[in-house]
């Protein structure tokens, strides 16, 4: 299965033409220059809207996070996992530590009274990001003594549907930090987490996902791979009985939502940019982002004698060899191909680094000396086949929701969907994830679009309306992923119902969800309570405290 996120996929020339942009305004009397066509390319990245378009701010209520009680986790070296079968950590207690707390069935009612509070902003639940910036879809309150609006304080949460005996939706969950296999091929903290992952197995967690990192695999010469740290913690993950999820990680990490650490593309592939610029996606105003290679390179031998497309085949087939054991034994589930910035199928429009803010609706990579299409997509997936042949392959495609609200869809044009509203911009996609049995996988599952509006009124987002029914109405396998934490009962509501959708008269639902992210702050006693209560609904299991 192939997982994609929200990308391009237009037989047209892309980007159109700035005459046929005209024709189509991005709001009614609001000439495009003014929105992304701006003399400063700052200025375009980070305003959304000229200042008289800009509606009124919107009082943001921030509520301070519950003190929680951690799970405890054994303080002595976890004992080897050889023959050693998967069971709940209250029976491996450390010597002389307390008895290790288990989540129980369900939570009592007490707990389930008083869900979590709804993060709001980076300074409530969410996890430590490695930048001080703020998440791009979460404002922090400017109101020291801020107030709730009259929606907010009088809203209730809604009734919840019974998924006892809906189809079983399998759930992961990502592992952090990202470099859970270091540079030196040691895996990371590895006694803490063998703990953590005895407890999502007890949780009834069907497996978890793992970055294979290009630039740690293949970091100094070009076919020269160590996946010595990747096999230890592949090992590990078998004998807890735990399924894999595998990203071909083929871009760099760090300075993104999210991005815990640091990971460059390979050194040789650097050293290459250093003289030869233009294998990175390049804006109007000359800037480079090196996060990923430019699709203008597919078919051109500067990667010392290999094309971009021969270098991911060469990767994808040396891993399928190193770890065929795992292809045959189903422990490996899924591979996603990671085929953009973030991993994502989309052009890097929105880069931090860059000076873009939310919700600014980006800016168009249309300077490459050698610019190239979706046939970018195509060929990657036809090797991507080719090497993984029998397996499920997937690509992820983000959840461009800003600006979703315009005729234009300004934000996820320059991100490479051309989806105004006269045009379905993810059928394409639909069409080439058809054409090698892959699936898609999108983001921002857990967004409300309510919440966006009384946050960020000018964004005019609607995360709602990207459920793509693209992919099933093409027949293909669609799957998600979270766009930011989530600890709190509304959260893990919205995410069923997205999963399982209550009017869909052909029973259609997730063909998997992965959970973003592993973190201490999850395994908090109220956080843990809702997170296995989220898991056996997606499995169509009871709950008996359902808020009916």
């Amino acid at each position: 299965m192939i997982r994609v996120t929200h990308g391009f996929g237009s037989s047209l020339p892309f980007p159109p033409p700035e005459d046929a942009l005209h024709r189509r305004h991005l709001l009614p009397g609001l000439p495009l220059h003014s929105l992304f066509l701006s003399p400063d390319p700052d200025q375009m990245l980070t305003t959304p809207l000229p200042a008289f378009l800009q509606p009124a701010r919107v009082p943001v209520m921030v509520t301070a996070a519950r003190p929680s009680t951690p799970l405890a986790f054994p303080s002595s070296p976890a004992p080897p996992l050889r023959g050693i079968a998967a069971r709940p950590i209250s029976r491996l207690p450390a010597p002389g530590a307390p008895p290790l707390f288990v989540p129980p069935i369900s939570p009592p009612r007490a707990a389930a009274a008083a869900p979590a509070p709804r993060p709001t902003s980076p300074t409530t639940t969410a996890p430590p990001r490695s930048s001080p910036s703020p998440s791009p879809w979460t404002r922090p309150s400017t109101n020291p003594n801020p107030s709730p609006s009259r929606r907010s304080r009088w809203r209730r949460a809604p009734p919840e549907r019974d998924f006892a005996g809906t189809p079983y939706v399998p759930v992961y969950v990502m592992l952090l930090p990202l470099n859970v296999v270091s540079a030196d091929g040691e895996v990371v903290d590895a006694d803490e987490l063998v703990g953590q992952l005895r407890v999502l197995k007890a949780a009834g967690v069907d497996g978890v996902m793992v970055d294979c990192w290009w630039g740690i695999v293949e970091a100094n010469r070009p076919q020269e791979y160590n996946w010595t740290g990747y096999k230890r913690l592949f090992q590990m993950i078998r004998e807890l009985k735990l399924k894999l999820q595998v990203v071909m990680s083929l871009h760099e990490c760090g300075g993104n939502v999210g991005d815990d650490v640091s990971i460059p593309l390979p050194n040789w592939v650097t050293e290459i940019g250093r003289s030869n610029p233009d294998i990175y996606f390049t804006d109007r105003a000359g800037r480079r982002n090196t996060e990923c290679l430019s699709w203008g390179i597919d078919k051109e031998r500067v990667l010392q004698g290999r094309t971009a497309v021969e270098v991911y085949f060469d990767f994808m087939r040396s891993f399928r060899v190193e770890f065929d054991e795992y292809f045959e034994d189903g422990i490996i589930s899924e591979i996603e191909i990671g085929l953009g910035a973030c991993g994502e199928l989309r052009y890097p429009s929105y880069p931090a680094k860059h000076g873009w803010k939310y919700p600014g609706i980006g800016e168009f990579q249309t300077t490459d000396r050698v610019f190239c299409s979706s046939a970018m997509t195509d060929r990657v997936l036809m090797l991507a086949r080719l090497a993984f042949e029998g397996s499920n392959i997937a690509v992820k495609v983000s959840g461009v929701h800003w600006w979703y609200k315009t005729a234009s869809h300004a934000a996820e044009l320059t991100a490479g969907f051309y989806n105004p509203c006269n045009r379905d911009g993810y059928a394409p996609i639909a069409a080439v994830l058809k054409k090698y049995d892959a699936a898609l996988n999108f983001t921002c599952v857990e967004l409300r679009t309510m919440d966006q509006h009384e946050v960020y009124p000018e964004a005019f987002a609607d995360p709602e309306g990207l459920v793509l029914n693209a992919a099933w109405d093409a027949g293909i396998q669609v799957a998600s992923e979270n766009a930011l934490p989530c600890y709190d009962r509304d959260g893990f509501n919205k995410i069923l119902e997205n999963a399982k959708p209550r009017n869909d008269p052909d029973g259609r639902h997730l063909f998997g969800f992965t959970y973003l992210r592993l973190s201490k702050v999850l395994f908090e006693r109220p956080n843990f309570f809702e997170f296995e209560r989220f898991v056996k609904r997606m499995h169509g299991e009871a709950v008996h405290d359902l808020q009916v």
